[in-house]
């Protein structure tokens, strides 16, 4: 690849992050968020052009409102960076080929997933449901990891979180895990296969567990909080897989599995 298609992939990112930030306000708000133009949440005045452009104008209004001053959330430009790295990163290893284009799409859907849970604790449907279809239709692309394997991934994904839910309602005698974090499994494993969502699990459970130790320790909130959504880790814990999941699978199997 030459330069010139890095830098078309990196503002292709921004322009895509930009409108994940649309995504992640209005959808658990349950606005429409493919009508209408972007609007300050403070004085509600539509957004010229120019103060739309991703991490541009964050930068020259300061990372405030062109026409209130309000204060723009860190989160915008975050959301933008975090998506431009992305495409970039997938671009650099995988090149013009099938698989950027998915982990592309893949990595801007956990993007929206973790804020949105973080914020709200809910997974939306609008996300999860064509997430698995999309993943069940690329598996039978040339370059995908076959419709058998997306199948498998969808059912293990699904059905195993499902259990584990099913078993922390009963332990703790309420609703322990929602539905959302089910259909999400469902989604990670028609894209990339029952080894890798089980790797999942495994990961996020354990980053949702130093998290939220650190938190319990360092935020007197944190320890009166009841309920810890469980997306964000799972999005965490995807990007790993995603990003370095066959080797860990390769070197657990070779290292482990072999010494038995």
């Amino acid at each position: 690849m030459e330069l010139i298609h890095y830098i078309l992939i990196g503002l292709l990112g921004l322009a895509f992050g930009s409108f994940l930030n649309v995504v992640i306000y209005r959808v658990p708000r349950g606005k429409k968020f493919w009508a209408g133009r972007s609007f300050c949440p403070g004085c509600e005045k539509e957004l010229k052009w120019y103060h739309n452009v991703p991490l541009f104008s964050f930068l020259v209004l300061r990372g405030k409102c062109g026409f209130c001053e309000t204060k723009i959330s860190w989160r915008y430009p975050l959301v933008e960076a975090l998506n431009a790295f992305a495409y970039l990163y997938f671009a650099w290893e995988f090149g013009l080929t099938l698989q950027l284009g998915i982990f592309a799409f893949l990595s801007s859907a956990l993007i929206a997933i973790f804020f949105i849970d973080l914020d709200f604790q809910i997974i939306p449907d609008l996300i999860t449901l064509p997430g698995m279809v999309i993943g069940l239709g690329i598996s039978l692309l040339p370059g995908g990891i076959g419709i058998l394997q997306s199948l498998i991934g969808l059912v293990v994904g699904g059905g195993a979180l499902y259990l584990v839910a099913l078993l922390g309602d009963w332990l703790f005698k309420k609703e322990s895990m929602g539905g959302g974090d089910i259909k999400m499994a469902a989604m990670l494993g028609a894209f990339l296969g029952w080894q890798k969502v089980l790797f999942i699990f495994l990961a996020s459970a354990g980053i949702g567990l130093v998290v939220s130790l650190v938190m319990m320790l360092f935020s007197a909130k944190m320890r009166q909080q009841r309920v810890v959504p469980f997306g964000p880790f799972i999005a965490m814990a995807a990007m790993l897989a995603i990003l370095w999941g066959d080797q860990i699978i390769s070197y657990y199997v070779t290292n482990f599995l072999h010494m038995q």
